[in-house]
């Protein structure tokens, strides 16, 4: 190699690093890292479904409709796979959201029905599985911040000059990363009523 050739090669290395490609990508594999996390909670949760719909089912037999609300619930989480490649197709994030809501709701009443149910609220192994899947639900949602705090970096980056330059060149490869959104009507508070 020619000296001009070495010195082409140099210059042309410290623009790509000095350009913000380098940082971009290392904040794309963040956000990949982050839904990783997300993604592990949720099926934690998941997991913790059939233990406690069967602790359930012994004490509360004919609450059948709640029971299987729960169970399809998390069959039709199971069916929906959201990688972190996918993050950006917004009718599969969508979809995603839409499915893990109705079992969060679905383990909602789940927990309101048990309350009929003092030999079941007794019951330590429901005690345990109510305890793991309350711990999951605030690691479920601090996941989610995280994530939503890791995406809004890389979006930041990806928008600011001259990452905005670099990323033009790489086509869809670093598309803006969505985030976590409430479901619909969480801004609204639960009716409490304590009269019989």
């Amino acid at each position: 190699m020619r000296l001009h050739q070495i010195v082409l090669l140099l210059v042309a290395a410290f623009l790509l690093g000095g350009c913000g490609y380098n940082s971009i990508q290392s904040k794309d594999e963040g956000v990949k890292a982050a839904w990783s996390e997300v993604v592990n909670q949720y099926q934690r949760r998941a997991d913790l479904v059939p233990n406690l719909v069967n602790t359930v089912k012994g004490y509360a037999e004919h609450e059948a409709e709640v029971l299987e609300a729960v169970t399809n619930a998390r069959a039709q989480v199971g069916k929906i796979q959201l990688t972190a490649d996918d993050l950006t197709d917004e009718a599969k994030m969508k979809a995603f959201q839409q499915a893990q809501g109705e079992l969060s709701g679905a383990l909602s009443r789940l927990m309101v029905v048990s309350e009929n149910y003092p030999n079941l609220k007794a019951d330590q192994l429901f005690q345990g599985l109510q305890a793991q899947l309350e711990g999951t639900e605030n690691r479920i949602a601090f996941e989610r911040r995280k994530y939503n705090d890791v995406a809004r970096t890389f979006n930041t980056k990806r928008d600011t000059i001259p990452t905005v330059f670099v990323v033009g060149l790489f086509g869809s490869r670093f598309n803006e990363k969505p985030y976590f959104q409430a479901q619909p009507g969480a801004a609204q508070a639960p009716v409490v009523n304590f009269s019989p």
